[in-house]
């Protein structure tokens, strides 16, 4: 689960979900029944030519400080989306350290120093980085203070909401790393491929309605998207209605009741690929109280994408959006 949207919005729902164990219809057009994951690639996409940084540089920081950067020699990239950029701006042989979220092949390697979805300063700190990059969610609060206090430059960069945020955050790395070319030719390439997808959604009366439901069996932990849940721009942008939402589901992410799933009547269901894991597949998902009477449960049209891009709003967004648009439409794998 990627910590800059989602963990945050969890935070607050976690403890009511372990106790929530717990419909609808409509003729919108049905997603391809997917007991298959459509993950993106687990590998990231470099530009052909390497990013030259011009430093030092100064610049601002989503919490309001100005921060002056003199090296990228040791980067730390503190979430899966942040690292795929500096990766994807062809600076990954910089990077000595990931976040749990950053799952490509090419970081595989590289010492974790997260636990769970919270920062070990000390371990951060122990690599020497020149550069660490987090996100306004990033935390907890007081392990950033710890690795500002070792005057190590820390820039924070918004959180991702939505699509239209992809640019402005490529953008916001790219002028931390002193390569703001580089920069531009990301973020213009990244838009080109997310139109190239948005040119093959096919046009349909009536979108289709999906539930994006986060769902950990182990935990017992199962929700049901709001408009806040970090979904509705990719699912919107795929063609679709996010049910949650248009439910009136106003918040970030609710306990899954029967009720609720019976009000938002979703045609298909919208899951990352280790939660459905986690709930033992499409027979299980379709085991928790009020899926099964949906639509979507009933017909057990579920999409499924990697956790480790879903959310990311970064460099392989293309890809998200065109998992869900040939799993919605009934694309052949």
């Amino acid at each position: 689960m990627r910590r800059t949207r989602l963990a945050g919005a969890l935070t607050a729902v976690i403890a009511l979900a372990l106790t929530a164990t717990g419909c609808g219809g409509g003729d919108s057009p049905k997603a391809a029944p997917a007991a298959k994951a459509a993950a993106a690639p687990d590998r990231v996409e470099p530009l052909s030519s390497p990013a030259s940084p011009q430093l030092p540089v100064t610049v601002g920081s989503a919490d309001g400080r100005r921060v002056t950067v003199d090296s990228t020699e040791r980067i730390v990239p503190l979430s899966g989306s942040l690292s795929e950029i500096v990766f994807t701006l062809g600076l990954g042989d910089r990077v000595v350290a990931r976040d749990v979220t950053a799952t490509f092949e090419q970081a595989a390697d590289l010492p974790v120093v997260t636990r769970a979805h919270d920062v070990s300063a000390e371990s951060v700190l122990s690599l020497k980085p020149t550069l660490v990059l987090a996100e306004s969610t990033t935390g907890p609060a007081e392990a950033i203070a710890q690795i500002r206090d070792a005057g190590v430059p820390l820039v924070v960069v918004p959180a991702a909401k939505d699509l239209d945020d992809v640019g402005s955050r490529i953008d916001d790395v790219a002028a931390a790393l002193g390569v703001p070319a580089a920069g531009e030719e990301l973020r213009e390439r990244t838009a080109e491929r997310l139109d190239a997808v948005r040119e093959k959604i096919p046009a349909h009366a009536d979108r289709p309605r999906v539930a994006f439901l986060y769902v950990r069996g182990s935990a017992a932990v199962y929700l049901l998207g709001g408009a806040e849940s970090g979904a509705s721009s990719l699912l919107e942008a795929a063609g679709a209605v996010d049910a949650g939402k248009e439910s009136g589901l106003k918040k970030d992410f609710t306990p899954i009741t029967t009720e609720a799933l019976a009000q938002a009547a979703p045609d298909a269901i919208l899951v990352m690929t280790k939660g459905l894991q986690s709930v033992g597949g499409v027979d299980g998902l379709v085991k928790i109280p009020g899926v099964a009477e949906t639509p979507a449960g009933a017909d057990r049209r579920v999409v499924s994408v990697d956790d480790g891009v879903l959310l990311n709003y970064g460099p392989r967004t293309d890809q998200v959006l065109a998992s869900l648009v040939d799993q919605l439409y009934g694309a052949k794998k």
